[in-house]
């Protein structure tokens, strides 16, 4: 496959430097990931014994903090975007603390279902997106759309307690675990130094986000 624009190809004179690059930036962003991770489940345990509706505050704040870094270049790249993630992702956990706690009293079996299943759809997307030739950078735009559609519809059944949220969670993991692959896709193709902090965050909600749908999923809720 011939390289266009600035990409380099596994035969050309440059794949060897890309390729170390590549290896040392998916170093850097698995690290982040993992901290973040570490902050989240802090959270969680902060806010164990918050009511269902504050922890849906703190959610919102998380998710407006995800929304700001989106639109503020300072808030991707550099230190301070390092600790932009690392609190998004602790106020993220102490919004989830509530949800996390019901399942570590009453149903840990389901706790250990969703994290495993979590564990083996990011090691295998994971490993899809970053090894597959076929071109998956391009779906994110509109995978977006339909990605924001099925939260949304997700929040309002929250809030309302309709049914169907089985059928929502099946598509919040599809979407999750499809924009995963895009973002290791991006990491091995295009991502240079600055865009780490960027591509940690959206791996860190995508796996955030499969844990939950596979936590209801198999919690049945």
């Amino acid at each position: 496959m011939e390289s266009s624009g600035g990409e380099l190809g596994i035969f050309t004179s440059n794949a060897g430097t890309r390729s170390n690059t590549v290896s040392l930036l998916l170093g850097q962003v698995m690290f982040l990931v993992a901290v973040a991770l570490g902050f989240f489940a802090l959270g969680t345990y902060i806010g164990r014994n918050l009511s269902y509706n504050t922890g849906l505050l703190f959610e919102i704040g998380a998710i407006v903090m995800l929304f700001a870094q989106a639109f503020v270049a300072p808030l991707r790249s550099g230190t301070l975007a390092v600790g932009w993630l690392y609190a998004l992702a602790l106020l993220l956990g102490i919004g989830l603390g509530p949800v996390i706690s019901y399942y570590t009293t009453y149903d840990q079996t389901v706790l250990y279902q969703a994290a495993g299943g979590t564990a083996l759809t990011v090691a295998g997307v994971g490993a899809f997106g970053f090894a597959t030739s076929r071109d998956l950078v391009r779906w994110a735009r509109p995978l977006f759309w339909g990605f924001l559609v099925v939260i949304l519809a997700s929040w309002l059944l929250v809030l309302f307690s309709s049914g169907g949220s089985i059928v929502l969670s099946i598509a919040i993991y599809l979407f999750a675990s499809a924009f995963l692959a895009i973002n290791f896709q991006y990491l091995r193709r295009y991502a240079k130094a600055d865009d780490a902090v960027w591509i940690a965050t959206g791996i860190f909600i995508n796996v955030v986000n499969i844990f939950l749908a596979l936590l209801r999923i198999f919690g049945g809720r």
